[in-house]
Formats: C-alpha cells, sequence, structure tokens
C-alpha cells in the first residue's frame, strides 16, 4: 500500500480593509470649525454694538447764594412791647396796621384767635375752590412749575385771611384791655417780614466777597410781646417781587459762561427743590468773578432767608444719547440738490455725468445730508474730483464736483454692515453725547450702531 505523503499548505494572513467611519470624519471637520472660528474671533476686533436711545445730559453745579431784596428796616418810634397785628410774610397795603405798642406787657390769649382762623370764611373756601378748578381745567405735565404758583396763590389768600382774623382779635383784645396803645401803620405797599440781619441795605453794586462768609452771620427774630426801644428794629418791609441771588464762580466757570453768552439760566433751589428760569449775568469784582440770577417772582417763598444754596444747571440736553466713541467724522463731495434726479428705470436717486461729447451716464448715488444752502452730501466713493454733472431739464448748465465739508456722524448696523449716519451733536460729557432726534438722515431711537466706530469701515459687514 503506497503512503501518502502530506502536503504542506502555506496560510498566509491578510489585514481586514477598514471601512470609513463617517461620524468621526464629520467630528473632524466641525471640531476644526470650531478651533478655526475661536482663533479668529481672538485674532480680530470684535465690533461692539450699542442701541441707541432717548436720555439727557444734565451738568449742574451747586453754590451757596447770597440774597438782595428791596427791603428797609422800620424803627420803633418808641419804647414798649410790642404786638402785632400781621403774621411774618403777610402782603400789607399802604395803611394797614401792622404793629401796636403797649407800656406793659399785652396778654393776648392766641388760643382765641386760632378759633377765628381754623373757620375761613365762604368766599375765602370759594375762591380757594375757583382756583383750584381753573388750575385742573388748564394744567399740563410740560409746565409743572404751575404747581408752585398755584401752592403759592392759595399760601397767600390763606396768610392774608389769617392776618384778618388776627387784626380783628388784637384790636378786640386792646379795647377789652382799656390799656393804651400806639398803633402804627405801613408807609407803604409790601411784604411784613420779622427777621433782621443788618444786610438790609445790601445791593447787587455794593456787596463785598466777606458777604459770603456765613460763619459770623446772625439775625434776630423780632417776637410779640418783645419789648423795643426807640430807634430799634420793630419790622421789615420788602417792596416789588424783583430779587436777585449773587453765587461766587471760579474763574473757568466765569469764562465759559461768558463766552457762551449766556442771558439766562435754569437753578434748582435746594429749599424746596424747585427750578427756575432767572435772568443771568457775570460780575467781576476785585478780580473775583459773580454770577448774578434775576428773579421776578417767588421771593415771598425766600422772604426769610439770606443765604440759598442752589444749583447752577449750566446744560441740560435731551435728545438721543450716544457713546461719544461711537462719533467719526467722514468727508463728501458737495453737489447742488437741483442736480439730484431719477434715471431710467432706477427708483434711486443719481446724478447725470458727462462722460463725452455724446455720452451721458446715470450714477445712482447715497445722500447723507442737505445743506440748509441746498447742497447734497455724496460718498467720495461714488463721484471723484473734476466729474462734470448735468442738470435735469438744462443739457447745458454743468456742475464739476470740487467742494467737500466733514460731518460727524455714526456708523448704523441695522441691516447687518455700516452705514454711515450724521449726528448734530448737542452736548457732551467724559462718555456721552446727546445728539438730535428726528433729523433726516441721521439716527432714530431703538437704531444699533457700531459704539467704536473707528473699530469699521463704511460698507464693512458686521454680522
Amino acid at each position: 500500500m503506497a503512503s501518502k505523503k502530506n502536503k504542506s499548505v502555506s496560510i498566509k494572513q491578510y489585514k481586514n480593509k477598514r471601512e470609513m467611519n463617517l461620524g468621526i470624519f464629520l467630528f473632524a471637520i466641525v471640531f476644526l470649525y470650531l478651533i478655526i472660528t475661536v482663533i479668529s474671533y481672538f485674532a480680530n476686533d470684535t465690533v461692539s454694538v450699542y442701541e441707541v436711545r432717548k436720555g439727557s445730559i444734565v451738568r449742574d453745579t451747586s453754590y451757596t447764594g447770597l440774597v438782595i431784596r428791596n427791603e428797609s428796616v422800620i424803627n420803633a418810634e418808641q419804647d414798649g412791647y410790642v404786638s402785632f397785628y400781621q403774621n411774618e410774610n403777610s402782603k400789607v397795603k399802604k395803611g394797614a396796621k401792622v404793629y401796636a405798642l403797649t407800656a406793659s406787657e399785652l396778654d393776648v390769649d392766641e388760643s382765641d384767635a386760632g378759633d377765628d382762623e381754623a373757620e375761613l370764611r365762604d368766599e375765602v373756601q370759594s375762591g380757594i375752590v375757583r382756583q383750584i378748578q381753573d388750575f385742573n381745567e388748564s394744567y399740563r405735565e410740560s409746565d409743572f412749575s404751575a404747581v408752585y404758583l398755584l401752592k403759592n396763590e392759595i399760601s397767600i389768600s390763606l396768610q392774608n385771611e389769617l392776618s384778618q382774623s388776627k387784626t380783628e382779635h388784637l384790636d378786640a383784645v386792646l379795647e377789652e384791655s382799656k390799656m393804651e396803645a400806639e398803633t402804627y401803620t405801613a408807609d407803604r405797599d409790601g411784604i411784613i417780614a420779622y427777621t433782621i440781619d443788618g444786610y438790609e441795605n445790601l445791593t447787587k453794586d455794593t456787596f463785598s466777597d466777606d458777604d459770603f462768609d456765613r460763619s459770623g452771620y446772625e439775625s434776630t427774630i423780632i417776637e410779640d410781646k418783645m419789648r423795643v426801644a426807640t430807634g430799634s428794629p420793630v419790622y421789615k418791609m420788602i417792596t416789588g417781587e424783583s430779587w436777585s441771588v449773587i453765587v461766587p464762580l471760579d474763574e473757568e466757570t466765569a469764562n465759559e459762561l461768558m463766552e457762551k453768552e449766556i442771558s439766562s439760566i435754569k437753578a434748582r433751589i435746594d429749599k424746596d427743590s424747585e427750578t427756575v428760569t432767572a435772568s443771568f449775568s457775570v460780575m467781576e469784582r476785585d478780580g473775583k468773578y459773580y454770577g448774578c440770577l434775576d428773579l421776578s417772582n417767588s421771593m415771598i417763598r425766600y422772604a426769610e432767608d439770606r443765604y440759598l444754596n442752589v444749583e447752577l444747571i449750566l446744560e441740560d440736553q435731551s435728545g438721543l444719547k450716544i457713546p461719544k466713541t461711537a462719533v467719526v467724522q467722514e468727508e463728501f463731495y458737495l453737489i447742488p440738490e437741483d442736480y439730484l434726479t431719477y434715471g431710467g428705470n432706477s427708483s434711486s436717486r443719481g446724478v447725470m455725468i458727462k462722460e463725452g461729447d455724446d455720452k451721458d451716464n446715470f450714477e445712482p448715488l447715497d445722500i447723507y445730508n442737505i445743506t440748509e444752502d441746498g447742497y447734497a452730501c455724496i460718498s467720495k466713493k461714488d463721484l471723484k474730483e473734476g466729474d462734470i454733472l448735468i442738470k435735469p431739464e438744462a443739457a447745458d448748465t454743468y456742475y464739476s464736483v470740487r467742494d467737500s465739508i466733514t460731518l460727524d456722524g455714526v456708523y448704523n448696523i441695522n441691516k447687518g454692515y455700516s452705514v454711515f449716519r450724521k449726528v448734530t451733536i448737542l452736548c457732551e460729557n467724559d462718555e456721552y453725547c446727546i445728539v438730535r432726534e428726528g433729523e433726516d438722515y441721521g439716527l432714530s431711537n431703538y437704531d444699533h450702531i457700531v459704539q467704536n466706530g473707528e473699530s469699521v469701515e463704511p460698507e464693512e459687514v458686521v454680522y
């Protein structure tokens, strides 16, 4: 039997062929894109966006003002105890009883006077009601200061009524006491005040810098039942509604106000937080500067005050508030507005440019402003100096582009790319500007602008 030979078989190992994993491939692409985006973000300047909103800038400075009025001190004509017919800050007419002098102190029961004062006469009440009704019918939110005028009018009505009650009461007490008394009347119309401080003769021509030093200021209040001596002050009479507040100014502020030729100014009086508008002037006295606020009403509210803390509102502008960093300047060509026209089927305005003897070309343009004297502001990218423009409906009339103007503006990015919009700056501080709202070719509330105008170029895509 024949033997079989064993055959050897060669076994080769083959590597399995791997198929591409699509998920890993996509992940790699996305990962690479993210890396490039992050690097690009940090490598390039980021455009910061600012939303335009309405706002205001108020610049004010506080001062202690010296009050100057038309006032004179009335002295007692004899010794005695004083009893007043009038309440302080009451308006009196010439011939009205002001005070009585008696040899001894008069026993005036103030509680009885208080009962009389508690009940107003019907005509006074109806008069106050009519004042309030008239005020309600004519009141406007934009004229809030009218509230203070109403308050003053009602206060004066009540004060006059109380003074009349007090006069009647004092006459009754004098008659009942059988005491000899000398009665003195007002020699002129005015406002009665019982605070005496020695500054009554001050005028805008005679005050000095020492008068602003309050460390040595003293005042005396003349009270009912007080004994007065012959020739001593018994009351003072303020005549006229005109009064002034003098404030010391530093040289820089004084020069600024004089350069602006300010003739009136707003001021806020701290005592009652009322804002008043006063005639204003700057005075120089012995090398120092003073601001003079002249007012013609509301004096009775401050008749007892010699010094008032006031805030001069040097700037108070409202409009659209934007960062100063957003403002840029751009230069434009000026062309007469009457050279603008519509060409062909285009709905855009533009100009006809003379290209040759027999060839004219319509060029659509973006207009960035129309000046008050009738010139359109055109980007220097759309025209070049020396271009010859043809006047519509007057083919033989030409204009050569040459004049230019620089405008303040910001870059509006409402559409995703930067578009110049001109602004008119009304006022500014260290960080913000107030610009005029509602201008043609200007900004509107809620517009989006580039916060740093220098970070982009005109017509640059930012989204």
